[in-house]
């Protein structure tokens, strides 16, 4: 990436629903080797984002580098650990623009947008998720977070609690 590009992060918008659909596309096909999931009779993996945009406590937010999507960040109240809070429900960055603070620069904007307790989780088998929230959450908190383990449930990982 050009170190003078431009990185607009913003709320979703209408026009950004096909671009986010396929970027979801994307996401759950890197994740595939650990996540069981099948190709629809479409051959999409499918993601209902109707909530996103239709239920006031759910959340888009968008990444743009000079216009172009680059990534996103679906926020919404399922928490896993807590009575309430935030909970990042999917989180992604094209493979073109990481390694170069992206992504870290989304997720602080996105837990500094909605300021309360968050939780961000990882699966067990997704070591680069766990490294890369670690490392981002550390910062964003200067080390103040607590971190738990879920066992049972249809969800199971790794899961940082926090206040923004």
């Amino acid at each position: 990436m050009n170190p003078t590009a431009t990185l607009e992060i913003r709320i979703a918008q209408p026009k950004d629903q096909r671009a986010l659909a396929q970027m979801l596309e994307l996401y759950q096909y890197e994740l595939s080797d650990i996540w069981d999931q099948d190709l629809d009779e479409n051959g999409m993996f499918g993601y209902n984002l109707t909530h996103f945009s239709d239920d006031p406590n759910c959340h888009a937010c968008i990444a743009t580098i000079e216009g172009i999507y680059a990534g996103f960040a679906l926020v919404d109240r399922a928490v896993k650990i807590g009575a309430q809070g935030y909970w990042m429900d999917q989180f992604f960055v094209l493979k073109k623009y990481r390694r170069n603070g992206i992504g870290a620069r989304l997720a602080r904007h996105t837990f500094a947008s909605l300021p309360g307790e968050w939780e961000v989780g990882q699966m067990p088998q997704n070591h680069a998720a766990r490294e890369f929230w670690l490392r981002t959450i550390s910062q964003f908190t200067q080390g103040k977070f607590t971190q738990h383990q879920i066992t049972e449930g249809w969800w199971q990982g790794t899961v940082q609690r926090f206040q923004s």
